[in-house]
Formats: structure tokens, C-alpha cells, sequence
């Protein structure tokens, strides 16, 4: 979410105000002054909470002294080694001095939860716990803030406790089981908090080189956030109008020519202008069931792309073809791909048909202006190909690019018709992933500018 220096201001005077004693408050405070949808409210409620959460400190059995102040039942300290010093009241055990317990295991034994979360705060700060970014760093921080903690003194006190009191060498043992645990949950914290970002990059990265068409249903809402993303990045690329792409290039020479009056000091300029078409596409998506979560990764992509393309019309077809344009403007993805495939999904390919549904009703829609997409295996299960109606496509067209899930290896064998569609295209090229996907329609869109 986008937070403007005017809203972190109204949010630190909102501060000021509730002041910082009620969480609860608090938390609703920077809700109301920061976030601007319902969206945005749960993602930095969930950052709240994750960010200020405290881990609990793991209380190991026994009866110790807890924040109603009732007393503690460990047993008393054993002297190791040395002269015992006097007792410490606070901690309910006796100052060993140099050869008695070191600190940690004296806050362990004394239960102070506050303490003990301090200390791991502290511990965290001097690991750089906050430079955490993958899961596979989680023992290595664990340690090292055990390591700062002092966890080699508490192990070497637990040998001494094992040979002259068991009994508190048990006891003991299992607060530093609820110390490991504690740390590894603060460990686990900052890896949601600081590793996020990294793990969701990573995540993409292993999505955009995925096969579309084998993706898990776990993976499906993944991967359309993904291609939103791609989307998102293709718009942001080529919609930004700059000022010198819409007056051209400077034109030196005919600027001069103008000025000549003034000594050639250019008070007028002329501009080399070109005419930049604006991107018209028309899509034919094969939607039978081999190639139908491909085409819904394709029709997502081409529909959230509508400041980059001005004119853009979607068909789908397996054994016939209709125009699914209007559904999916006005339906959600989910939506859409169930209506598109009761209507034409799953059938079994028919691409001669298809292609002569499409020119009998459609065929106006393509001009010199317009790129064709044909998204598909090309697999016309041996009946007709209707390769004669391709050709007429793309005599009309400005280009006909072909896209199909499959790889180059399989064209041509079996049913497949692709080398000889491929004779009338002017780009056919594999697109299995949705990195293939993105650069295949970042070249389609870039051509026009």
C-alpha cells in the first residue's frame, strides 16, 4: 500500500493523540488514517500484528513463580563450586558468584518472562535478525542468537548441574527446551515480517517458469496474481505518455531554416513526427481441454491491458467459436472462465469450423491495423484445418502471430496441423510458461510504438 508524507502525518498526529498505553487503540488509529479500502485495512492489520507480536516465553512445568506473584517451587541452587555468596531475593536463588550459574541460566530458573523476551529482543538486534529472507536461514539466526544470549555457558552449567544436582540439571533442561523454542518462534516471526518480499520473488520466479497447463489448483489464484503483475508491468511500460514521444524528435535541420532570420538561434523548432498506431487485437483462444488453463492465464493477460490496447476483441472455441469479450469485462476471472466454458470449454478441437465461425461473422473486425493472436496446440484431430481461411486472415491482418503452449518439438507429428498454419503467420512461437506469455505479448504490443 502507498502512504503519502501528508497521510504519515495525520497518522503520527493520530498517534499523539491516543498515545501509545492501548494496542487495540493504537492499531485502529493508523487503520483509520493510512489505509484507503477494506484491502488495504487487512494488510496492515496483519502487519500490526505482525510486527508488534511478541513471542510468549515457553513456561516449562512446575509451579514457578508467576505475575499473580505466587512463589516459586524450584529447588534451591546447589553450590558447584566455591563459596556461596548471600542470596538473592530477587531471583529467588542464591548468588553463586564467578562459579555459580551464569545469567541466563539464573533468568531460566527465575522465570521472568519479561526478562527472558527482553533478552531475546536484544540477542535478536545483535544477530541482525532483520536480515533475514529465506526459510533455510531460520537454524542459522537461531543459533546465532543463542549464541548472544550465552547458550555455550548455559550448556556448560548444565554438565555441572547433571554431576551435582540432577533434579535442578532436569529442571533446567527443560527451560532451555522453552528458550529453543521460544527462539525459533521469534526466528520464524521475522521471517514472515522481513522475508516476504523474497519469498513471494521466489515463488514468481519458480510460477513464471512453470508449465501453465500442469499448474496445481493450490497455485491457480497464484499464478493470476501473477499475471496481474505482468500486466500491471506491461502497462506501466508502454501507456506512460512521454511528451517527446508524442511531438517526435528534433529536426535540426529544418529548425535552422526556420531561424534563419534570428541568426540561427532556434526560437522555432521543428519536429520529425511518426504515427505510432495504437495496438487493435483480436484473440482466438482454443479453450478445449488441453490447452484450456493456458487460455485462461492468456485472456486474463490480454484483459487487464486495455490502457495499452484500445481496441481488443476475444474469442474462444473448441469445437465452435464465440465472442467472450463482453464476459469477461463484466465478470470476475473465476466468472468468466466457468461461463466461457460452458458455453464452448473442454470440447474437442475443431479448428476448421472454428476459423469458418469466425470469418462468416467476424471477419470485419480485422484491418491493416489489427494483430491476430491465435492462442492454441494446433491439433485438429484430423479433421479439416481450414488452413485456406488462416491465409485469408492474414492477407487481412497487419500480423498474425501464433501461440502455442506446446513445444517446438511436437509440431507436425501427429494431428498436429502447426507447420502448416506456421506458412501463413508471422510469428509462431512456444508459450508454455508465463514468462513465454509476457514476452510474446510485450513484442505484440512494443511492435506498435
Amino acid at each position: 500500500m502507498h502512504v503519502s508524507p501528508a497521510e504519515s502525518i495525520d497518522a503520527m498526529r493520530a498517534v499523539a493523540k491516543v498515545g501509545l498505553s492501548d494496542r487495540g487503540i493504537l492499531r485502529d488509529a493508523l487503520l483509520l488514517t493510512l489505509a484507503k479500502s477494506e484491502d488495504e485495512k487487512k494488510a496492515l492489520g496483519a502487519c500490526f500484528d505482525l510486527f508488534f507480536a511478541t513471542p510468549e516465553p515457553q513456561q516449562a512445568g512446575g509451579d514457578a513463580k508467576d505475575k499473580s506473584g505466587e512463589a516459586s517451587a524450584t529447588p534451591p541452587v546447589q553450590d558447584v563450586g566455591g563459596e556461596p555468596d548471600a542470596g538473592d531475593p530477587s531471583l529467588g536463588l542464591p548468588n553463586l558468584g564467578p562459579s555459580g550459574l551464569g545469567s541466563l541460566a539464573q533468568m531460566l530458573l527465575s522465570q521472568d518472562r519479561a526478562a527472558i523476551a527482553a533478552a531475546i529482543a536484544t540477542a535478536s538486534g545483535a544477530a541482525s535478525l532483520s536480515d533475514i529472507r529465506y526459510f533455510t536461514q531460520r537454524g542459522i539466526f537461531s543459533g546465532r542468537i543463542l549464541e548472544q544470549m550465552g547458550i555455550q555457558r548455559l550448556n556448560d552449567d548444565l554438565e555441572t548441574l547433571t554431576a551435582n544436582n540432577p533434579a535442578l540439571a532436569e529442571r533446567l533442561s527443560e527451560l532451555t527446551e522453552g528458550l529453543r523454542e521460544n527462539v525459533r518462534d521469534a526466528v520464524a516471526q521475522a521471517l514472515l515480517l522481513y522475508g516476504r518480499e523474497e519469498a513471494e520473488n521466489l515463488r514468481n520466479e519458480i510460477l513464471r517458469n512453470a508449465p501453465l497447463g500442469r499448474i496445481e489448483p493450490r497455485q491457480i489464484e497464484q499464478m493470476r496474481a501473477l499475471i496481474r503483475q505482468i500486466a500491471r508491468r506491461l502497462r506501466d511500460r508502454y501507456s506512460k505518455p512521454r511528451k517527446r514521444q508524442r511531438r517526435g524528435h528534433l529536426d535540426v535541420r529544418r529548425t535552422l531554416r526556420r531561424n534563419a532570420a534570428w541568426g540561427s538561434v532556434p526560437f522555432l523548432t521543428a519536429w520529425k513526427r511518426r504515427h505510432r498506431d495504437r495496438p487493435k487485437i483480436v484473440a482466438l483462444c482454443d479453450v478445449s481441454g488441453s490447452v484450456a488453463r493456458v487460455s485462461d492465464f492468456f485472456l486474463l493477460l490480454i484483459h487487464s491491458l486495455h490502457e495499452v490496447v484500445s481496441d481488443v476483441r476475444s474469442f474462444a472455441f473448441s469445437g465452435h467459436l464465440i465472442e467472450v469479450s463482453d464476459i469477461l469485462e463484466s465478470m470476475s476471472a473465476d466468472e468468466a472462465m466457468r461461463e466461457i466454458m460452458s458455453k464452448v470449454g473442454f470440447g474437442s478441437s475443431d479448428y476448421g469450423t472454428s476459423f469458418s465461425d469466425f470469418e462468416r461473422q467476424w471477419m470485419a473486425s480485422v484491418t491493416p491495423q489489427t494483430t491476430v493472436i491465435v492462442l492454441g496446440d494446433a491439433r485438429s484431430n484430423n479433421l479439416d484445418p481450414g488452413a485456406d481461411i488462416v491465409r485469408r486472415i492474414s492477407e487481412r491482418a497487419k500480423r498474425l502471430v501464433w501461440l502455442n503452449p506446446e513445444g517446438r518439438m511436437t509440431w507436425g507429428f501427429g494431428d498436429s496441423e502447426m507447420r502448416r498454419y506456421a506458412t501463413f503467420c508471422n510469428v509462431v512461437r512456444p508459450c508454455a510458461t508465463a514468462q513465454q506469455l509476457e514476452y510474446a505479448i510485450s513484442d505484440i504490443v512494443a511492435a506498435y510504438r
